[in-house]
């Protein structure tokens, strides 16, 4: 009997139970503001962004379109002047709190990437990204054992600017895409001239580049030589085609004097102001010569022909990296910030900025529409996809560039022959290769 009773209480709270869970379901709100608990909210993350240079060169729109579509994700925003930015951020890092993700210079990443500083992205890259969409220079941060530590920021690639003003005015052709090395130094004789008879040129038909960028590694390259050798283990300053490179490089000031010396060239903006008929230029540069000078008339071609047959079109690609050590959290939050760069939206918003160009195809073709000057937009998408290399970046470069630099422009200023000071520049740069293998 009493076994009986239990049994009968048993079969009343379940059927209890039933009920109950009856009411909830029938009483459960439908419709409206309902929340919906098949998809809960994303989880609010907070995530501390470096942006060295501010929005000079990181477009807000892009920071602001993020934000309204990931409004989970905090966004602490550390904006500082690039000097500043770069100083300071090594010894953040050395103290374990930089920013969740920030941009710096290719070879800079490179090495952070290499002290365990970068989070490595090639896995985040076959996770999410259709590569297909994008330029080769997507993988600029990439190392010889597939890691990928940095996603550009954008790319600022070189070309052939003309002043067609002075063109015009000594009825000359304007240059092309097919023009060599030795076209545009042959044109750039005619266009120097001493305008006022005091014996020296008031205008001057190409103005050289004392930089890695736009002066001695563009000349080498253009000779068939190189700074580093293909592994960017060994220097090759001494190869015979670097000198030679070297050698056209430093004849345009001091033999040939086409173009203004390193130190005229600190008293102005020579191509910018009229007074040179020619300039490598940067993508960026566009920015303030159409802001000081919107009347100038000018356009842009490919780079030159090398002196042996090939094409080299230098690239600076500023990378995004993660830093390694940040929460799991805010490293997806990072990537999920990187995917957004990489939109279609945000590529557009870069490329409006005029700052760098960007990486996605697509965008690449709309800027090619754009109707600020340079006109000729395509000797630079072009350029890229033809011939566009970065400039031997390695995790040492900041290191064997500043060794290296000092020599470079005693060659530029005739103190040292080009064959004495690639001598001493291999030994320099070559020690701290070895000192970092």
């Amino acid at each position: 009997m009493k076994a009986l009773k239990i049994a009968f209480t048993s079969i009343l709270i379940a059927l209890s139970v039933a009920a109950c869970s009856t009411n909830q379901t029938e009483n459960k709100p439908s419709g409206g503001n309902a929340p919906n608990t098949d998809n809960p909210p994303p989880k609010e993350v907070e995530l501390k962004i470096g942006l060295p240079g501010g929005y000079d060169i990181t477009s807000k729109k892009i920071i602001d379109g993020f934000q309204a579509k990931y409004p989970n994700i905090k966004l602490e925003i550390e904006e500082a002047p690039w000097a500043d930015f770069t100083t300071k951020i090594i010894t953040r890092i050395a103290g374990n709190n930089p920013p969740d993700i920030w941009f710096q210079e290719n070879a800079v990443i490179l090495g952070y990437g290499a002290r365990g500083v970068a989070e490595n992205l090639e896995p985040y890259i076959k996770r999410d990204l259709k590569t297909e969409d994008y330029a080769e220079a997507l993988f600029s941060a990439r190392t010889a054992d597939g890691k990928v530590y940095g996603i550009p920021h954008g790319i600022n690639a070189g070309a052939l600017a003309y002043n067609k003003t002075i063109f015009q005015e000594n009825k000359i052709p304007f240059p092309t895409d097919d023009w060599t090395y030795q076209d545009m130094i042959d044109t750039a004789k005619k266009l120097t001239k001493d305008t006022d008879g005091d014996g020296k040129p008031d205008i001057y038909g190409f103005q050289t580049g004392n930089n890695i960028t736009l002066g001695w590694l563009p000349w080498m390259k253009a000779a068939g030589g190189s700074a580093l050798d293909a592994s960017l283990t060994k220097a090759a300053f001494t190869d015979p085609k670097s000198i030679e490179g070297l050698t056209y490089w430093a004849d345009t000031i001091n033999k040939l004097k086409i173009s203004p010396s390193r130190e005229l060239a600190k008293t102005g903006k020579f191509f910018e102001n009229g007074k040179a008929a020619m300039v490598f230029l940067q993508y960026s540069s566009q920015v303030p010569i159409n802001k000081n000078n919107p009347d100038m008339d000018w356009d842009t071609v490919k780079m030159p022909v090398g002196f042996n047959g090939s094409r080299f079109v230098p690239m600076v690609v500023n990378e995004w990296m993660i830093y390694s050590k940040a929460k799991p959290e805010a490293k997806e939050a990072a990537w999920t910030f990187l995917n957004y760069y990489l939109s279609d939206e945000a590529q557009t918003f870069l490329s409006e900025s005029g700052a760098s160009l960007p990486v996605k195809k697509t965008a690449l073709e709309a800027v090619e529409k754009m109707t600020f000057k340079p006109g000729n937009k395509k000797a630079y998408t072009e350029g890229i996809k033809e011939a566009g290399g970065t400039l031997d970046e390695n995790p040492t470069w900041n290191e064997w560039r500043a060794a290296a630099n000092p020599i470079l422009d005693d060659i530029m200023d005739g103190k040292r022959s080009p064959e004495e000071g690639a001598k001493e520049i291999q030994q320099k740069v070559q020690a701290i290769l070895d000192e970092n293998q």
